[in-house]
């Protein structure tokens, strides 16, 4: 079964630690929510396991790789995309464009998924032709999740994603998200504020305090701690 494991892992940004010997499994295709407020880990944690930063301490794997000083281009080969905060579109390029993008910047060849991803998302297929900086926000993030998937990734990060959006779009973007886990197959791995959006979407949570997790477990469970009233405010 397809695991992701973090064991042990120290990382931050120069003299400045932010993630404090955190450990960490996700199996299988699961959709794993990391809560918390600003400032506490939950990026930094998505930019180790995309590759953008390197651990100072402990390691990942994914699916039986050593993954933790693996650059971000080789670990897209291996089925990990990133969908980073405020989308990271290419707004001069059209959505087509911008969806190929998303298949040919893994340096070799691999069939289109075209018909999948406007599969999931209606709206990008009537747009194909339109600059993808012209889209709303929505739709560029709608834009964003389908260039990732256009590698036909087996993990999917996702940092903010309901950032600027309209409620509807919200919505619509987490049922085609999970749409896409249950069809795909895949993990996913979501980071937002949103608590709603997690607990109606995902299976598993934690909650990151200071660079480490103090609560696991389903939302459910986590609905009903003291954990997530002394640390969202909730």
């Amino acid at each position: 079964m397809m695991r992701l494991e973090l064991d042990h892992v120290t990382a931050g940004y120069g003299d400045s630690t932010v993630l404090r010997d955190l450990d960490l499994a996700v199996d299988g295709p699961e959709i794993l929510g990391v809560l918390g407020r600003n400032g506490m880990g939950k990026t930094t944690l998505i930019r180790c396991l995309a590759g953008l930063i390197t651990p100072s301490a402990g390691t990942i794997t994914f699916d039986g790789v050593d993954m933790t000083r693996m650059p971000p281009h080789r670990r897209a080969r291996h089925g990990i995309t990133t969908v980073v905060q405020g989308r990271g579109i290419f707004p001069g390029l059209t959505v087509r464009e911008n969806l190929e993008m998303g298949r040919i910047a893994l340096g070799r060849g691999r069939r289109s998924r075209m018909d999948e991803v406007i599969g999931y998302f209606a709206v990008l297929g009537e747009r194909l032709d339109q600059p993808g900086g012209t889209l709303s926000g929505g739709e560029q993030q709608m834009l964003a999740i389908g260039r990732g998937l256009m590698s036909a990734p087996r993990l999917m990060l996702l940092d903010e994603p309901s950032e600027g959006i309209m409620p509807i779009l919200v919505k619509q973007i987490a049922q085609i998200l999970g749409e896409i886990n249950r069809r795909e197959e895949m993990m996913i791995i979501i980071v937002e504020q949103n608590v709603p959006l997690v607990f109606g979407l995902t299976d598993h949570c934690i909650i990151i305090e200071k660079g480490r997790i103090v609560a696991d477990g389903s939302p459910a469970e986590l609905g009903k701690s003291e954990v997530m009233k002394a640390y969202l405010a909730i």
